[in-house]
């Protein structure tokens, strides 16, 4: 007989009470008030563990006796923060109607705010086996053989002495987002102590954040930190889920991050991280995965919403099976209000709780496909965050794609989403990269247009519904996708380390090498390798939106060819600083770039420039100008590759801008500009440089020679 056929009961209060208090496990005076959602289960009794007890010899359960509306709740006594727990539920086993109640499995509490232990697969993993049930026929079979272990909920202390913490609350305008790994960051990080490494507080170390102030960037976005799991194929080739995009528990923060070992600790190392990282000015973004889970397909595991509801918390169709719109396996079913009211509750409690200061939405059209499975941008669940009082005043930033049909809607979410723009990536990609390699090998480039509409914000994709230019999350590279410096210096991807034979990741990746496969001592190369990552961040840096880097992309880091290594823990994707001259150039560069866009508000303005007239002398708020001096009208479709985007400030208060791009291959004499009231140019920099320098003297409108495939920008201005 399995050890919990008799297990120790511990009596739960009087029913005493018309609704579910509070979801999950919630402190009160003498215990604590419990509640599970488990709408189609018969029973649900809570488990409670001594703490170490990894076997389950100390179980003891209570039975959830008061029920409303698919709810089970009690009162428990003597519950206190530290306690272990876990969840058992039973009820009808029938997988054609998504039924999976099996009282074998412990399952995790949704809603709990720790989680104590990993994912521990047994035997037979390794042996393609993973997913076994009850049915109800009085054989016994659980998804971990006794080897095998689930984690358990841990109740924890909210209290924290935030002392005088108060969120940047940064303008979206005058945002630079880095997007970042906690592991990756500080893992080698020589400055950093070595118990520190890796973790939430070796992130939030002084080196570490000297590192992001010197820089100049205003926000982290952390891949997700939401305690995860790794998939069962992984751990059979003996890899991780590193990226940590395959969530366990909402609530919870990852404990593997943090140098603290006890789960008090763990929460505390969080909210601790977000404080100083706050004092340095510095906004935590979280990289959430609300579309998906663990529990993978109906051959996955069984951890915790799958036990409880699958009914309730997964799209199924007509035969209880998944519908997949994320690749992952299983999709969360947000058009149910169990499911909205739990990911509000956890964006709620990570904001209020934790404080940070926004969210990153991964794959986020899988959040608003409504009844008919279709993208909706007034899906309640959309509707409900931005009419949410906490919620509407943070930052939200969208992916605004799935893997389902129609699942691509770039510049299709309400306000006051931002959006990860894709066609930004790709167009500013295809000039500097994939045209200057078709224009070196004498095949013509794309025109100018597409970029120049990314430059002046993407108002074809954001233009509507009052949304405005910082809806655009500019970006070259992130963590999907070669990074910046492999963007320039391979072909093609060479994911092998990840065991799937190359078959993984992206295959379009509008890459070059510049004439040789990855690492060279060619000097030739390795120059125009340079260029080219400087022109990327130029453009990313300078165009109006919102910028994000790539973190180490500042760094010129490599992951020696590999676009997907979301399982790769190892140098592959570390940060290494232990940098050589030319990446403390590039180093110098991009912070230099983040200073002019930052001495620069006519670059990052959140309304749009129209080229419309804005004083009395002629003045426009922007003009696009050719090579010769003169307004470019109609001359957009003759294949030009120099153009400059001129940006009026003065009737602001506000320096102007000139950006001048020379994508050909060849030096060009170009005509500076004289808009009205313009009479010197003051050359801020040049992508030419292989480090920032002083810009001369200033200049008067007229002839200066651009070299071959550059990008300047000047601050104009009236003299005398």
């Amino acid at each position: 007989m399995p050890p919990w056929s008799h297990p120790t009961t511990v009596s739960p209060g009087p029913l005493t009470r018309d609704l579910a208090p509070r979801p999950g496990v919630t402190l009160v005076d003498g215990g604590a008030d419990v509640a599970v959602y488990a709408g189609h289960a018969d029973t649900v009794e809570l488990c409670l563990f001594d703490p170490g007890d990894d076997d389950g010899t100390s179980e003891r359960r209570v039975p959830l006796r008061e029920r409303a509306h698919g709810w089970w709740f009690a009162f428990v006594p003597g519950v206190r923060a530290g306690q272990r727990y876990g969840v058992r539920v039973h009820g009808t086993w029938d997988p054609d109607q998504g039924l999976r109640h099996n009282p074998a499995k412990l399952l995790l509490d949704p809603y709990a705010r720790a989680v104590e232990g990993e994912v521990r697969w047994g035997p037979e993993v390794h042996g393609h086996v993973v997913n076994k049930s009850w049915h109800g026929d009085g054989e016994l079979r659980s998804d971990l053989d006794s080897r095998g272990h689930v984690p358990r909920c841990v109740v924890v202390d909210d209290r924290f002495d935030w002392e005088d913490d108060v969120p940047p609350n940064r303008s979206r305008s005058e945002s630079v987002i880095y997007e970042m790994h906690v592991r990756n960051q500080t893992v080698l990080h020589p400055d950093v102590p070595p118990g520190l490494r890796g973790t939430y507080a070796g992130l939030a170390h002084p080196a570490s954040i000297a590192h992001l102030t010197s820089l100049g960037v205003t926000a982290v976005e952390l891949l997700p930190v939401h305690a995860f799991t790794h998939e069962p194929h992984l751990v059979r080739r003996g890899l991780t889920n590193h990226w940590g995009y395959n969530t366990l528990a909402f609530f919870a923060p990852h404990a593997p991050y943090a140098a603290a070992s006890e789960p008090q600790g763990v929460v505390d190392e969080v909210k601790g991280m977000v404080k100083l990282l706050h004092r340095a000015g510095i906004e935590v973004i979280l990289d959430v995965v609300y579309n998906h889970t663990a529990e993978q397909d109906r051959t996955g595991a069984t951890l915790s919403w799958r036990g409880l509801d699958q009914r309730a918390y997964y799209r199924l169709d007509e035969r209880g099976r998944e519908i997949d719109v994320t690749g992952c396996g299983n999709t969360l079913d947000l058009r149910h209000p169990v499911v909205c009211r739990m990911v509000l509750h956890s964006l709620r409690h990570w904001v209020q709780e934790y404080h940070v200061d926004g969210f990153r939405f991964d794959l986020a059209v899988a959040l608003g496909r409504g009844r008919g499975d279709d993208f909706d941008p007034d899906h309640p669940f959309l509707v409900a965050l931005r009419a949410d009082p906490v919620l509407s005043g943070v930052k939200l930033i969208a992916e605004p794609w799935d893997v389902g049909i129609h699942g691509w809607r770039t510049g299709q979410f309400p306000p006051p989403f931002m959006e990860w723009n894709d066609r930004y990536r790709d167009a500013v990609r295809r000039f500097w990269v994939g045209d200057v390699r078709a224009l070196r090998h004498h095949r013509p480039g794309h025109g100018l247009q597409e970029l120049a509409t990314r430059l002046a914000g993407s108002r074809d994709l954001f233009g509507h519904r009052d949304r405005g230019p910082t809806a655009s999350v500019n970006f070259v590279a992130a963590h999907d996708g070669f990074t910046l410096a492999d963007l320039v210096a391979y072909d093609h991807k060479h994911n092998e380390a990840n065991g799937e034979h190359n078959r993984d990741g992206s295959h379009g990746n509008g890459s070059w090498n510049h004439g040789v496969e990855g690492p060279t001592d060619d000097p030739e190369v390795l120059a125009g390798r340079r260029l080219a990552m400087r022109n990327l961040l130029g453009t990313l840096l300078l165009s109006t939106g919102v910028p994000m880097l790539n973190a180490g992309d500042e760094l010129g880091r490599t992951q020696g060819g590999n676009n997907n290594p979301y399982c790769q823990d190892n140098p592959t994707t570390w940060v290494d600083w232990d940098l050589d001259p030319w990446q403390l150039d590039l180093l110098a560069t991009t912070s230099h770039l983040i200073g002019v866009r930052q001495a620069l508000p006519v670059l990052r303005q959140r309304v749009w420039a129209l080229g419309r007239q804005v004083t009395d002398d002629g003045t426009r708020d922007m003009e696009w100008y050719a090579a010769d001096g003169d307004p470019m009208g109609g001359r957009w479709a003759d294949g030009h590759r120099v153009v400059q985007l001129y940006v009026a400030g003065a009737w602001m208060g506000w320096d102007s801008a000139l950006l001048v791009v020379n994508g050909g291959t060849g030096a060009v004499e170009v005509t500076l500009p004289a808009p009205p009231g313009v009479t010197a140019y003051r050359l801020l920099w040049d992508s030419v440089w292989e480090r920032p320098q002083h810009g001369g003297e200033p200049v008067s409108p007229g002839p200066v020679l651009v070299d071959a495939t550059s990008v300047r920008v000047y601050a104009a201005s009236a003299l005398g």
